[in-house]
């Protein structure tokens, strides 16, 4: 994979503030939509709906959906559209997030008790499949088909990529290329369509809308090679979740696949009796830790996501030469930059 550099600013540290700032003003009426359209007359559904949708998360996606738009206009009338896409595109990540959390049997997601654990697994599971149906619902009422096609493929594309991570689970040996396919489709996909539509449903021509579409796919994929590199690198406190949770979960991820590569004989036989036959030992996520030091699998695999960090800011690179979205443009790439340099 070849070595990119992404552009940057004046060399300080990246922040999402700058596209904070930009997007505040629709991504308030984005959380105020989503407050009205997670309503129900069982209570039980906002309660539970509120409960994870309001843990504190960045709004990445429907970010990107909102940053689409503006990209497309400045007029913040004509992007009343992408601010039902941008509810549509938080409802599906929520419901694929409660459907996730029930498959893993993950007990703290954001610092917070996950919604199966207080609610149980049947809960979690239907509410999910609500908040699906109100996405569904919310594309539609854009009235455009080829965005409601675009988001409905990448929902697909989200469940394959769930099914193919399970299918790779407790298998040491896996493929770099099949790991990628499963992050590409799991998580990036969203990104991606979020992004694209968002011009899009908003007038982009095609350049704008492809643009987009590009730079999430590729920032989606650094955003996951990073939980994935962070789930070995640092506490539960920081992450907001158990340290290690992949390890005992028997997920594969770069980290892991890096090392495998490199290990030896004895290397390969600790990873084949805990991830590959979940026979955990005291003292086996510390010699994970250590063997992935050992290859500098950490610091490799945040050298990958910083290379789609680069091919993100040069997707959207050639929109900053016009006046009109050369801040947009600065906020994205520096936000871009902050996805592979987080510490959480």
């Amino acid at each position: 994979m070849a070595a990119l550099t992404a552009p940057h600013n004046d060399g300080s540290a990246p922040s999402l503030s700058p596209l904070i700032d930009l997007l505040a003003a629709d991504m308030a009426r984005v959380n105020e939509t989503i407050i009205d359209r997670m309503g129900s007359d069982v209570p039980l559904i906002p309660q539970l709906a509120g409960h994870l949708i309001g843990a504190g998360g960045k709004r990445m996606r429907p970010m990107m959906t909102i940053a689409g738009a503006m990209l497309a206009s400045a007029d913040a009338d004509a992007r009343d559209a992408a601010i039902k896409l941008a509810t549509a595109v938080e409802f599906i990540h929520s419901a694929t997030l409660l459907h996730d959390d029930v498959i893993d049997e993950s007990d703290l997601r954001r610092g917070r008790d996950t919604a199966n654990a207080l609610w149980g697994n049947d809960a979690s599971v239907l509410v999910g499949d609500f908040l699906f149906a109100r996405a569904f619902e919310l594309m539609v009422e854009t009235g455009n088909i080829e965005v409601l096609g675009q988001l409905a493929a990448a929902s697909a594309r989200i469940t394959e990529g769930e099914i193919k991570q399970m299918e790779i689970t407790g298998a040491p040996d896996t493929p770099l290329d099949a790991y990628l396919e499963v992050i590409s489709a799991k998580t990036a996909v969203l990104f991606a369509a979020a992004a694209g539509t968002g011009a899009a449903v908003t007038g982009a021509d095609k350049a704008r809308s492809d643009a987009m579409y590009s730079y999430g796919m590729e920032l989606g994929m650094a955003f996951q090679i990073m939980d994935d590199a962070l789930d070995y690198s640092v506490d539960a406190a920081s992450m907001g979740k158990n340290a290690g949770d992949d390890f005992i979960d028997q997920k594969i991820t770069l980290p892991v696949i890096l090392a495998w590569q490199d290990a030896s004989n004895e290397e390969r036989g600790f990873w084949q009796r805990t991830l590959g036959e979940a026979d955990f030992r005291d003292g086996d996520l510390d010699t994970a830790q250590a063997i992935l030091t050992r290859h500098d699998t950490i610091a490799r695999s945040i050298a990958v996501a910083r290379d789609y960090v680069a091919r993100a800011c040069e997707a959207i690179a050639p929109f900053g030469d016009d006046r009109q979205t050369a801040a947009l443009v600065s906020a994205l790439i520096d936000a871009a930059r902050f996805a592979a340099h987080r510490d959480s």
